[in-house]
């Protein structure tokens, strides 16, 4: 299974940046899919998840009614749509996939992407 973020960048606070995560590798439309995020020095965290048909979907707190995640199953893609950035957002972003249909109350991960960076200046 390969995973491949791309959309990351510079944005200044109060834009919006949306990132794209292609799954190949795998039967994609049977995977729950994640976000995640680094910050330097910090450990990853949760960001953002999706099961298999788009119809749920949880959100880590801090992100709540900012962030959007959804999926194109026929494009084997996911997507994090992120709005109202701040810069307590800057991270590296990571998308994930779990061989299941549905994420678990842990968001535990089988695959992992590498990451893309998003900076968000004040």
């Amino acid at each position: 299974v390969q995973l491949q973020a791309s959309g990351g960048g510079l944005v200044q606070a109060g834009g919006s940046l949306r990132l794209s995560c292609v799954a190949s590798g795998c039967a994609f439309s049977s995977y729950a899919m994640g976000w995640f995020r680094q910050a330097p020095g910090e450990e990853r965290e949760f960001v953002a998840a999706i099961n298999w048909s788009g119809g749920s979907t949880d959100y880590a707190d801090s992100v709540k009614g900012r962030f959007s995640i959804s999926r194109d199953n026929a494009k084997n893609t996911a997507y994090l749509q992120m709005n109202s950035l701040k810069p307590e957002d800057t991270a590296v972003y990571y998308c994930a996939a779990r061989s299941r249909r549905e994420y678990d109350v842990g968001y535990l991960m089988d695959y992992w992407g590498k990451g893309t960076q998003v900076t968000v200046s004040s």
